[in-house]
């Protein structure tokens, strides 16, 4: 992934961010690079450096991931990945941020009633 496509997914999922911080939902991003110093047992004159697709974390009242959102790289649509067993990704249209909000409240909501129900 270039720097640029990672800035501008970067700056997707801080709109997200925001739009969950309003609703009282704590997301943090994530960005990962990631150095490779060698090859084939041999150090590289220049390390090489790449790009993980950034991530957004949303955690439910009891600080445990609830959902994470990360952006399509070809598409460009918000892909939310819910943490509960057998959940399926969502994909959200690159201009409803909202919509992603909801799926996250959703997730949040889920896994909360999973929660009481093992009680």
């Amino acid at each position: 992934m270039t720097d640029a496509t990672a800035e501008k997914h970067g700056r997707s999922l801080a709109l997200v961010q925001r739009l969950l911080k309003a609703r009282g939902v704590r997301a943090k991003p994530v960005h990962t690079v990631v150095l490779r110093l060698s090859r084939d047992g041999r150090p590289l004159p220049i390390a090489e450096r790449r790009r993980r697709v950034p991530e957004l974390v949303a955690y439910d009242g009891g600080g445990r991931m609830a959902a994470s959102v990360t952006v399509g790289r070809r598409s460009g649509c918000y892909l939310v990945h819910p943490s509960s067993a057998g959940a399926e990704i969502r994909t959200v249209k690159p201009d409803r941020p909202h919509a992603v909000v909801d799926v996250v409240l959703a997730a949040i909501e889920e896994g909360g009633q999973g929660r009481r129900q093992c009680r």
